[in-house]
């Protein structure tokens, strides 16, 4: 996975707009039609995520070939319940096995490894954000992304620190 494959990843919290959905839509059948990308991988605890998946969903209507992963930072092992029940929304599910064993960075971890088998992130990442008491995961994957040297579409649009 990865010439094909695009994730997304964003503050937990964002203000919506019906521009920016427009825009993000845009981008992702941009990334369709344009440069072939065919699967989607998905965080979880994110309303930019859930914004990004729905916003996949409805454009698979149009375009059924492409898939969406959901990339497990919980539940390691699932049952088969469980499995069936993601894939009423996702094609796929899996957990990373690096990130077994990862305590409070899981999320950063599992992020990491949707940017490592993605050649396209599609990011949602205020400049001025700064979360209590915690540093912005966010922040800190997309400087992993930068490093990597992926193709970044950056929300809100702004010029992308190096």
């Amino acid at each position: 996975m990865m010439k094909n494959t695009c994730c997304f990843f964003g503050h937990r919290e964002f203000t919506q707009t019906e521009e920016l959905k427009a825009e993000i839509l845009k981008t992702i059948e941009h990334l369709i039609t344009k440069e072939n990308v065919d699967t989607f991988l998905f965080g979880s605890k994110s309303q930019f995520n859930n914004l990004c998946y729905e916003l996949v969903t409805k454009i698979k209507q149009k375009y059924p070939h492409i898939k969406r992963i959901y990339v497990r930072a919980e539940y390691p092992y699932i049952n088969d319940e469980y499995k069936s029940y993601l894939l009423e929304y996702y094609e796929d599910t899996y957990y990373p096995k690096e990130i077994i064993k990862t305590s409070k960075s899981v999320y950063i971890k599992r992020n990491y490894e949707m940017i490592d088998k993605s050649q396209f992130c599609v990011v949602y990442c205020r400049e001025n954000y700064s979360p209590p008491k915690r540093k912005s995961g966010t922040k800190i994957v997309l400087k992993y992304a930068i490093k990597k040297k992926k193709t970044i579409f950056k929300f809100p649009i702004c010029d992308i620190e190096k």
